[in-house]
C-alpha cells in the first residue's frame, strides 16, 4: 500500500484537520508522510494548527481507518484523487476551501478544456426540461463536459440530455459512494460511469444528509467554467450555488423565466440583481467565454519561441486549456507571483497575444 497516499488519508481523517489545514501542514512538511514525522513543537509552529489538532497528528490513530477506506475504494473500482495528483481536477486547486481530496469514479478526464454546470430546481417544468436539452444539443459542438448534482428535476435531466447528446457528464454525490441518492436515478448513473464519471468528497457509508448538498454545490461551481441556472425558486440549492459560483469568479447564467411562475423568479431576480448573464442560447455563452465552436480548434498559431521564457509559460497554459483562465490559476499554474504576471498579460496584449476578459479572465488572441 502506497504509504504517501495512506497518510493523507489518515491526517484527512484526522480530527482538527480540515481541507485547508490538511493542505497547509503537507506544503510545510514536504509530504504527508512526513508530516506525521514531525514534532510536535514543530507542527505547533505552522499557522492553523493547535494543541488539539496536534496532539490528534501525533497519535495517529487514523490509520487504520485509512486502510479500510483504501481497501472499499478499490473493490469498488473507485479512485481516491487527492489535491496533489495530476488526475484532481485543476478547476478545483484554484479555490481556497476545494476538498483535499475527491472519491471519483468513471472513464472521464476532469480537466478537460470546456466544463459547463447546468443546476435548477427539482420542480423541473416541461419548458426547463426543453431548455436543459436545448442547451446540452448546442454543447456538442463544443465537446463541453456537463456537471451537475444529480438531484430530482433539472439536474437529472441534464445529466440525461448530456448523455442522449453524447456528451460527458459528472455528478456531483452529496452521500458516499457507495449511496446513490435519489435511488431511482442508479440506472442513469450506471452510464455516467461509463460516459463520464461520479464524484464525492464523502467517505464510504455517508448518507445524504441536508448538510452535505451546500458542501456539494461548491464542487459543482468550482468544476465549470461556466454555470447555467435554468428553473429556480426564488430560494433555493440552484441559487446558493450560483451564489457560491459568482464568489469564484466564474460566468453565471440564467435562463429568463415567465413573470408571475414560481419556477422562474430566481432566474428572473439573478439577471435583474446583475448576478447572471441572460441565456437565450449557445451564442450567449460563446460569446460571455469567447469559446470558438470548432471542436478541438486551437486559438493561436503563434510561434512560442519568439517570446520570453515566462511569457512562454502563460500562452502554453492557455493554448493547453483552449478556454478562458482566470489570473490566479494563471499565477498557480505559471509560478508567477500575480504582481508580475499582471505586467506580463499586459505586455501580452501588447503583443496581441492574449485578450483581456470580464472577471480578471485571460485567453489566446
Amino acid at each position: 500500500m502506497d504509504q504517501e497516499r495512506l497518510s493523507l488519508l489518515a491526517l484527512h481523517f484526522t480530527p482538527g484537520v480540515g481541507d485547508f489545514l490538511l493542505k497547509q501542514v503537507v506544503s510545510y512538511c514536504g509530504s504527508a508522510e512526513d508530516v506525521f514525522k514531525t514534532s510536535k513543537g514543530k507542527l505547533l509552529k505552522i499557522p492553523g494548527v493547535g494543541e488539539f489538532s496536534a496532539e490528534a497528528i501525533m497519535n495517529g490513530k487514523t490509520f487504520h481507518e485509512a486502510e479500510k477506506e483504501l481497501l472499499k475504494a478499490e473493490k469498488s473500482d473507485t479512485e481516491i484523487l487527492f489535491f496533489t495528483d495530476k488526475k484532481y481536477p485543476h478547476r478545483l486547486k484554484s479555490i481556497d476551501d476545494a476538498p483535499a481530496l475527491i472519491y471519483y469514479k468513471g472513464n472521464q478526464n476532469l480537466n478537460v478544456a470546456k466544463s459547463v454546470a447546468i443546476v435548477g430546481t427539482r420542480q423541473a417544468t416541461e419548458y426547463g426540461k426543453h431548455m436543459v436539452e436545448k442547451i446540452c444539443e448546442e454543447l456538442v459542438p463544443h465537446q463541453a463536459l456537463i456537471v451537475s448534482g444529480l438531484a430530482y428535476g433539472i439536474d437529472i435531466h441534464a445529466h440525461k440530455f448530456a448523455l442522449k447528446h453524447g456528451l460527458a457528464t459528472v455528478g456531483v454525490m452529496g452521500s458516499g459512494m457507495d449511496i446513490i441518492y435519489p435511488a431511482v436515478h442508479k440506472d442513469t448513473t450506471t452510464k455516467m460511469i461509463n460516459h463520464g464519471a461520479l464524484i464525492t468528497e464523502n467517505k464510504f457509508g455517508t448518507k445524504p444528509d441536508a448538510h452535505n448538498f451546500p458542501a456539494r454545490n461548491r464542487i459543482i461551481a468550482g468544476l465549470c467554467d461556466a454555470l447555467i441556472v435554468v428553473e429556480a425558486a426564488e430560494k433555493g440549492g440552484a441559487l446558493i450555488t450560483a451564489e457560491i459560483a459568482n464568489s469564484y469568479n466564474k460566468d453565471v447564467f440564467a435562463v429568463p423565466g415567465n413573470l408571475g411562475q414560481t419556477y422562474s423568479e430566481g432566474c428572473n431576480k439573478l439577471i435583474k440583481i446583475n448576478k447572471a448573464n441572460l441565456y437565450t442560447s449557445i451564442k450567449d455563452l460563446e460569446y460571455i467565454m469567447s469559446w470558438s465552436a470548432q471542436i478541438g480548434a486551437t486559438q493561436t498559431t503563434l510561434e512560442l519561441t519568439q517570446f520570453e521564457p515566462d511569457e512562454q509559460k502563460v500562452l502554453s497554459i492557455l493554448k493547453e486549456r483552449n478556454a478562458p483562465v482566470m489570473i490566479d490559476e494563471l499565477s498557480f499554474k505559471s509560478n508567477i507571483p500575480p504582481s508580475l504576471l499582471a505586467s506580463l498579460l499586459l505586455t501580452l496584449e501588447f503583443k496581441n497575444a492574449v485578450k483581456s476578459l470580464p472577471g480578471k479572465m485571460f485567453a489566446l488572441r
